[in-house]
């Protein structure tokens, strides 16, 4: 198949299967004689294992790790379980981080008039004088 099909049957963009060759973590496409690259299943297999890992949230390095291990019939599932729980570390870090910004900016808008003054305590938290008097901008 060329790569509009890969990319249909994978669900990963042709811009993205150009990247990930460009990169590695595909083999080279096999090109016809006149220069298009084609891909079989074992490829598209590939492209689908990258594309959910992607879902997954997985960064590309680790991807290529995870792709080593599943093609090495001799690995220990103890390698993949560490670097999946490794992930789950690294995600729940970032919720905890994304759910303060939240909780910041919900606080904020809660202290916003939000009327046609131009007092706004949201303007002064970014701007660095959050409880210091508003200095004029701009």
């Amino acid at each position: 198949m060329n790569i509009g099909e890969a990319a249909r049957a994978s669900g990963v963009s042709a811009k993205m299967i150009r990247y990930y060759e460009s990169i590695g973590l595909v083999p080279e496409a096999a090109r016809t004689q006149s220069g298009y690259r084609t891909y079989g299943n074992t490829e598209v297999q590939i492209l689908r294992f990258i594309r959910r890992g992607r879902d997954l949230g997985f960064p590309v390095e680790t991807i290529n790790t995870l792709l080593a291990l599943w093609r090495d019939r001799s690995r220990h599932s103890a390698d993949v379980k560490r670097l999946a729980l490794d992930h789950v570390s690294e995600l729940e870090r970032k919720i905890t981080e994304m759910q303060a910004m939240a909780d910041t900016l919900r606080h904020l808008a809660h202290t916003c008039a939000g009327d046609g003054r131009p007092d706004c305590p949201i303007l002064d938290d970014l701007g660095g004088m959050a409880g210091k008097a508003s200095a004029s901008c701009c």
